[in-house]
């Protein structure tokens, strides 16, 4: 029985889809605040919040691809990571939360 849920290609899709969402979760959590501000996008708190809510529903749905509320989840996230996440790495130089550049030397960019 188990095995025709990996035979499953809508299963896999799911998993996708709520992979792709925690990762937006995940990164949003791990911004400075600050930064939201900044890049002068909605605030950390928002996008936790929809993420978050887009999440829950998916894990508690089951994930069905088709539910409309699953699809705008992933329309949210699909915004924080094409929109909202590369402005905010613009600022921070492409760093989670601590704003330190890499290939950066003690006297500047090499």
């Amino acid at each position: 029985m188990l095995l025709f849920d990996f035979l499953n290609p809508f299963w896999w899709l799911t998993t996708a889809m709520v992979c792709f969402k925690l990762f937006a979760f995940v990164d949003a959590a791990t911004r400075r605040e600050d930064a939201y501000r900044a890049a002068d996008k909605k605030t950390k708190q928002f996008w936790l919040i929809i993420l978050g809510i887009a999440l829950a529903l998916d894990l508690l749905l089951g994930g069905s691809v088709f539910a409309l509320l699953s699809l705008v989840g992933l329309v949210a996230a699909i915004v924080y990571m094409v929109d909202v996440r590369p402005a905010i790495r613009q600022l921070t130089g492409g760093s989670g939360g601590n704003g330190n550049r890499r290939n950066t030397g003690p006297y500047g960019p090499w």
